[in-house]
């Protein structure tokens, strides 16, 4: 299957999933330029490997053991080679424990490796969490037990958003950049110029938040390029051990070229080692730091 027809396929159960969920509490596209970007290269008939994988949310509510009503969420991510490789697909609810959604998500990974390999399946996904997922909370896990338990709750998935610009430039976005950043208790940094390029670290919750403003100012081109969670077990501790940057800050590597708006990227690669994520410079530019 090429390249363009596995962008057909995406596009087509993407439509299917919002054709019978409608409403954004059942299913959400997280990341639109990634689905503006899908249904541009399937117009064009290009070729092209999309920029960044599609990322959406289904959700649903179902009937605990103990009879209260718990809620299930279903994030999901596109492989570029999907359908031929299997979605991303990680279960949460905050009616189960670590260890609960632990075995949850890895027996969703056998069921779709054993029914559905080589075919659209987010809609399978879903109805074997439908079937299933209640079955593995405690029978005696009460409203009471819930709120005095150690499970996580949605703000206790710490994120790392990659975004990449075209370039940045303006005074205005760049000010923003950092006091919406700060604002949201957000660390990480921008580095300014051509291109540009904004890491966000801390609460998922509030990293959306942060993309959600980012993304409605006027770009040339602006992308989510990699995106971390990590689930944790809820203390405010363990959110900042995953923190790769004390705080939020402007960086600037040496600017350099005729409009002062090129950054060293050695400089920026040693940084990025300092903070332990030399990995993403080859993501951003291909080639490996030096």
């Amino acid at each position: 299957m090429s390249n363009l027809e596995e962008a057909e396929v995406q596009l087509s159960e993407l439509d299917l999933l919002s054709s019978m969920f409608p409403n954004e509490d059942e299913f959400k596209v997280t990341d639109q330029l990634a689905l503006a970007e899908l249904k541009d290269l399937v117009e064009r008939c290009s070729l092209e490997v999309p920029s960044s994988k599609i990322h959406f949310m289904l959700k649903l509510e179902l009937q605990t053991p103990g009879g209260n009503k718990a809620e299930f969420s279903l994030s999901c991510a596109f492989p570029f080679k999907y359908p031929a490789i299997l979605p991303e697909v990680t279960i949460r609810s905050s009616f189960l424990s670590r260890s609960q959604q632990i075995q949850l998500n890895t027996d969703l990974l056998a069921y779709l490796k054993k029914n559905c390999a080589g075919e659209v399946c987010i809609l399978n996904a879903r109805e074997w969490v439908k079937d299933h997922a209640a079955a593995y909370i405690n029978k005696d896990f009460s409203s009471s037990s819930w709120e005095k338990s150690d499970v996580k709750r949605s703000e206790e998935i710490f994120t790392r958003l990659w975004i990449y610009s075209h370039h940045i430039y303006n005074k205005h976005k760049r000010k923003n950049i950092v006091d919406w950043a700060k604002e949201l208790t957000l660390s990480g940094f921008s580095m300014p110029g051509k291109p540009g390029i904004i890491c966000v670290e801390g609460p998922q919750t509030m990293c959306e938040e942060f993309w959600g403003r980012i993304r409605r100012l006027s770009w040339q081109r602006i992308m989510i390029r990699h995106r971390e969670d990590i689930s944790l077990e809820g203390t405010e501790d363990e959110m900042e051990k995953q923190r790769k940057f004390t705080r939020f800050e402007e960086k600037i590597f040496d600017a350099h070229g005729a409009r002062g708006n090129h950054m060293d990227l050695g400089q920026l690669y040693r940084f990025l080692v300092d903070n332990r994520c030399a990995d993403i410079f080859q993501m951003y530019f291909g080639v490996e730091g030096q």
